[in-house]
């Protein structure tokens, strides 16, 4: 049974979009245009009520609702900045470049056996911390912590997009790694400079 009404599509589409505008121009704080959509969903009836809570992703929330303590937990009790005194202790020496690549793929890593939300949380503040270690905006770090977080291309847990072609495909776990190792090589040779150039050190 389908979830959404066929005929209300453009109707969804606007509403959606008129909030991210609304977000995008500081007019309202983006999770409550967000929350003021679903409303106007249910009041528009493009989402019926008695079908919304069957398909929330709850494995997803209840995730969250424990990695983000779990984030807070390790930048208040100093695991944040032990990790990333380790990465800066690693990468001493070396250029901003270089710097920026090791927290993309110790994030990329953390991202193929975590979920990629969770993974943010967890290294954002690792991101900060490591520039605030070595004087340096903290912009490009978090944004490498974003690309990176969401690069999850090397096992089939990573993403839920990667869990629901594994069996329609014909997949097995280590098909991920043959496209998914240069496809993540590729997105760092992409992001790093690129992230340099629109948010520089």
């Amino acid at each position: 049974l389908a979830v959404t009404a066929n005929d209300k599509t453009w109707a969804a589409i606007g509403l959606f979009a008129a909030a991210v505008l609304a977000a995008s121009a500081g007019l309202i704080y983006l999770p409550v245009a967000l929350g003021l959509v679903a409303i106007g969903y249910v009041l528009l009836k493009i989402l019926p009520v008695a079908e919304i809570y069957d398909h929330v992703e709850w494995p997803v929330v209840v995730l969250l609702g424990s990695m983000i303590p779990l984030g807070a937990a390790l930048d208040s009790s100093g695991g944040t900045a032990l990790i990333a005194n380790a990465l800066t202790g690693l990468t001493a020496g070396l250029p901003a470049w270089a710097v920026l690549t090791v927290l993309m793929v110790v994030t990329m890593t953390l991202s193929d056996v975590l979920n990629n939300t969770a993974t943010a949380i967890v290294a954002a503040p690792v991101g900060i911390q490591m520039a605030e270690s070595l004087g340096v905006s903290p912009d490009p770090f978090l944004m490498a912590v974003a690309v990176a977080a969401s690069a999850a291309f090397l096992t089939p847990i990573g993403h839920k997009n990667n869990t629901l072609v594994l069996g329609p495909g014909g997949y097995r776990f280590g098909d991920y790694w043959r496209m998914g190792l240069p496809l993540e090589a590729l997105v760092i040779a992409v992001s790093i400079p690129a992230i340099l150039v629109f948010w520089p050190l």
